[in-house]
């Protein structure tokens, strides 16, 4: 039974919201977090998709422990460093395309706004001035920046600061299981969303609009969306014909989440940038980067010579060293290979208990994701797809009852759009094992079934 220590003295951190009753986080052992009560939580969503490596790999604590030895810190505008030359030559040895540059930031936010002024700037460096909308999909998140709010589509997140967004634009998301015709085909359907973003271009002007940025796989918005087969050629095709930039947000989806290292790599498209953060350092420092194509570099190169941008903690030698440590760790110990393994076997194992329980197969609608990056949609009416009454908060409740069956999951409401709607996204660390994949099920079938049967 998990145990919460109460105190009545005020808080003196701001967390995420008011009244949060958070137990105190003491220590990690694999894929387990534990509290200061003893309490051991199967840690099934990686946080937010983050702790690739679980919470006590030896290898990328020692490889911090090693560079805050060195030097932990030095400013970028005065020195570069060996962690970062060397994270980042092992990325682009390591990538798909023709990416040339990684620019390094602290978190995947820092990413989509270093992305946004890059795409700017290559127009600005080619005397393209006008091209200045970006387009996204309605249902897609990519930060908390206003930068990133601006061209993201998660309405909840925007609502509070539309007054101050930038204008951003947005075709539909790519939501297979709710807004296929049933005369289409899987193909059709793919090809007529994407051509979604033609008719926007050719609205906007061609001349005005300087990229369209895409999560490859949608993360926690709306749970794990894949794209249909050919979808993505389709929006690479356009963005070429329209000399519109395409960023690809792999923050969440990215390093091997999905696996492959990159999930573009199973769409046959790469990014003129690629945005990656989360995996690429396990959690163990923060760390997110740009992948940048050559086309971006020389332009730079051939212009003005100098990106107008920066933050103080670019390049972070730190943060490098534990992103080049879990990045061996992830080749070396090919747990790409369990990603797609585990993820099968969980996947499988999800289907197997939901389809053996009359209550969880009436209301379990959608099992969707790749590899180790898997969403489940509830409903009300797995017929009809209708969703539950969002003033149930039936997302909120799944995770609270995890958290006291021991499990983390990351479950969220407004799948459909912004309000309706809830799923819950699994990532659990590349390192689980059948064992692991067993307890998640079970206690997650267990949370699930508990909160139906009090909300039916």
């Amino acid at each position: 039974m998990v145990v919460y220590i109460m105190t009545m003295t005020k808080a003196k951190v701001m967390q995420r919201t008011s009244h949060p009753n958070l137990a105190t986080i003491a220590s990690g052992d694999g894929v387990y977090l534990i509290d200061k009560q003893g309490n051991r939580y199967l840690d099934a969503c990686g946080g937010a998709a983050v702790s690739c490596l679980g919470h006590s790999n030896q290898r990328v604590k020692q490889a911090i422990i090693d560079q805050v030895n060195e030097i932990p810190y030095a400013h970028t505008s005065f020195f570069t460093n060996d962690s970062q030359e060397q994270l980042a030559d092992h990325l682009l040895s390591h990538s798909y395309g023709n990416f040339s540059q990684v620019y390094f930031v602290a978190g995947g936010s820092e990413a989509i706004e270093a992305s946004l002024k890059l795409a700017r700037q290559y127009f600005l460096e080619k005397g393209k001035t006008e091209k200045k909308f970006y387009i996204a999909r309605k249902q897609s998140y990519h930060g908390n920046t206003l930068g990133a709010l601006s061209i993201g589509g998660n309405l909840w997140r925007r609502k509070p600061f539309d007054p101050i967004l930038v204008e951003g634009h947005h075709i539909s998301a790519c939501n297979e299981y709710r807004e296929k015709q049933d005369n289409e085909s899987e193909f059709e359907y793919g090809q007529r969303i994407a051509n979604e973003l033609e008719t926007k271009i050719i609205e906007l002007g061609s001349e005005n609009v300087a990229a369209f940025v895409a999560e490859t796989v949608v993360g926690a918005t709306s749970g794990c969306l894949t794209a249909p087969k050919a979808y993505f050629k389709r929006i690479r095709e356009i963005c070429d014909q329209y000399d519109v930039l395409l960023i690809l947000d792999e923050i969440m989806c990215g390093m091997g989440r999905t696996g492959t290292l990159h999930a573009c790599e199973q769409e046959g498209i790469q990014g003129d940038l690629q945005t990656i953060a989360k995996g690429i350092s396990a959690g163990y420092q923060p760390l997110g980067a740009v992948l940048i194509s050559d086309k971006i570099v020389n332009a730079i190169d051939e212009g003005s010579g100098f990106f107008q941008h920066g933050h103080t903690y670019v390049g972070h030698p730190t943060s490098c060293a534990a992103g080049l440590a879990t990045q061996l760790e992830i080749k070396e110990r090919d747990l790409l290979s369990n990603v797609k393994t585990q993820g099968a076997n969980l996947t499988n194992a999800l289907y197997d208990s939901f389809n053996s329980d009359p209550l969880l197969s009436d209301h379990i609608g959608d099992i969707r994701g790749r590899g180790l990056f898997i969403g489940i949609e509830l409903v009300a009416d797995r017929k009809t797809k209708k969703p539950f009454d969002s003033s149930l908060k039936l997302h909120a409740k799944i995770k609270k009852k995890a958290m006291q069956n021991l499990l983390m999951c990351y479950p969220m409401g407004g799948t459909i759009d912004g309000v309706n709607g809830d799923h819950i996204l699994l990532a659990p660390p590349f390192i689980i094992d059948e064992d692991n994949v067993e307890q998640i099920t079970e206690r997650l079938c267990n949370s699930i079934k508990s909160v139906l049967q009090e909300a039916l």
